[in-house]
């Protein structure tokens, strides 16, 4: 799903209409030229920097016009229905580790079940919320070492495969 057309163009900031408009004055006087766009973006900006408030003023004017101009067309605009864009999983990579919360809840779990064999998923999760809060630190210590050392094993894999996939 590619972006939609009909969609009101963004609006522009002053500074934007200052680079647009140096753009303009470097075709005019040199219209064979190619642009090296990094080293045009800094004349730009150290031009920006030098440029009086009165002549920014300018600018800020065409910015404010053209924030109306969207403001009024973004009224009017009715995205499409749809789904919306969703970011490629690969089912190949690794599992995120539990924290050390996650982890104590897989001890304590089965034991809350087995006291309160009535509770709700919800209400077994609130318990096991509210024991690791009121548990010392001598009780949490271990549970953060084993997630410490699950997140160092994943980075590790995680690191690994990124490598590798830059070698293709």
């Amino acid at each position: 799903m590619g972006k939609d057309p009909s969609k009101p163009r963004g609006k522009m900031s002053s500074y934007a209409y200052f680079v647009q408009t140096c753009r303009e004055e470097h075709k005019k006087k040199h219209p064979e030229a190619s642009v090296n766009f990094s080293e045009f973006s800094k004349k730009c900006s150290e031009r920006w920097k030098t440029t009086s408030v009165k002549e920014k003023g300018r600018f800020e004017d065409m910015a404010k016009q053209d924030k109306v101009r969207y403001e009024r067309e973004m009224k009017n605009y009715i995205p499409p229905k749809g789904e919306k864009k969703r970011r490629f999983k690969d089912p190949n990579a690794p599992k995120r580790p539990p924290s050390a919360f996650f982890i104590f809840c897989g001890d304590y779990r089965s034991k809350i079940k087995g006291e309160n064999p009535g509770l709700s998923i919800g209400n077994i999760a609130k318990k096991l919320g509210e024991m690791w809060n009121s548990s010392s630190a001598e009780v949490k210590q271990p549970y953060e070492k084993k997630a410490a050392k699950l997140k160092e094993k994943y980075d590790k894999v995680k690191f690994l495969l990124s490598f590798h996939l830059e070698q293709f």
